[in-house]
């Protein structure tokens, strides 16, 4: 089975390499962000993508986009998640409908080489593999009331302007144009209820507020 890996950390990258050979998998492309991943799954149509949550540039949930996008665009290649983290938002949103060949496994979990090879196995063979705490925190519904009609990528737009940053650093910080960033945070305004004023700065300050108690 032919296998593409994305993750940052050379070490790790090398050492995952290193265990699918020793498995009997093909790793024909390892990769450091999911920019590189998306290239490569096209370059190479493997069986299975191999990914980390947190990768460059933002270190946030860049890996769980791509694997996002893989299952629109490439949804014949299986997909395993292996990270520190549980990220609810994107998670969810891979684990809502058709799971097969889908796994999320939590990194300080994997201790035995031979378990994880064949987890990869079933997975590439259309199963599903979810670490116990990934479903459990799934499992828990998460009621953010306004906040819930935002997308995804609003909902990035809107943690970074929690973070103080304008329009511009904000476009830096996701790697989108600032007129992109405009727009998300007009969409935004109008999904929270804040009314058109004069004020900009003031319906930050609203939006953020309802960001930080959700």
């Amino acid at each position: 089975m032919r296998v593409v890996i994305a993750e940052d950390s050379v070490l790790l990258r090398e050492g995952l390499i290193r265990m699918l050979e020793r498995g009997g998998f093909d790793p024909v492309a390892a990769v450091g962000d999911a920019e590189a991943l998306l290239a490569a799954v096209e370059e190479h149509r493997p069986d299975l993508a191999l990914l980390d949550v947190r990768m460059p540039p933002t270190h946030t949930s860049e890996g769980l986009r791509a694997a996002l996008e893989l299952r629109v665009r490439r949804p014949e290649v299986a997909v395993l998640v292996l990270s520190q983290y549980v990220e609810e938002r994107y998670a969810r949103r891979l684990l809502t409908g058709d799971t097969r060949g889908v796994g999320y496994l939590l990194k300080d979990r994997v201790a035995d080489v031979e378990e994880f090879l064949d987890t990869v196995r079933r997975i590439a063979s259309g199963g599903t593999a979810l670490d116990p705490d990934v479903v459990s925190q799934l499992l828990i519904r998460q009621d953010h009331g306004p906040l819930d009609a935002l997308t995804p990528r609003e909902m990035d737009v809107l943690a970074q302007m929690a973070e103080g940053r304008s329009n511009s650093g904000i476009a830096g910080a996701l790697t989108v144009s600032e007129s992109a960033v405009a727009k998300h945070v007009n969409s935004i305004f109008t999904k929270l209820g804040l009314a058109f004023s004069d004020n900009q700065d003031n319906r930050r300050v609203l939006a953020v507020l309802q960001f930080l108690e959700a």
